[in-house]
């Protein structure tokens, strides 16, 4: 087994268009001094992330024994990418407090548990 190249640049993808979301609406959607914000957004987030990758294998038509192995291609390029958005965040997210970027760390492995669990929970047909 290896990597699909195809999920690995569809996570590319949504590496490059999720910074300039969060540039643009980042202030709204993290926002660590409101609970209920950070407990809404991580509950949406980890099942719309595991979502994501079930529809994607399936649209691919990957076998459900490389669900886990594309899980991990569409979220390499966070892993990969995202520590040095953490590391540079008040230069790269102009727009949020400096102390957002811990939220922000623990999102981005929020969102990447999901995916990770998205393609190893089997769903009965």
């Amino acid at each position: 087994m290896f990597m699909n190249y195809r999920l690995l640049l569809s996570g590319l993808a949504i590496w490059m268009i999720a910074p300039v979301a969060l540039r643009i609406f980042g202030q709204h959607i993290l926002r660590p001094e409101n609970a209920v914000s950070v407990a809404v957004l991580f509950a949406v987030s980890l099942p719309l992330m595991a979502l994501l990758v079930r529809r994607l294998c399936r649209a691919l038509r990957l076998p459900a024994d490389q669900w886990v192995l594309g899980a991990v291609s569409l979220a390499l390029p966070t892993l990969l990418l995202d520590p040095f958005s953490s590391a540079f965040f008040s230069t790269i997210y102009p727009n949020m407090a400096p102390e957002t970027a811990g939220l922000f760390g623990g999102w981005i492995l929020w969102c990447c548990c999901g995916a990770v669990l998205g393609g190893m929970i089997r769903l009965s047909k």
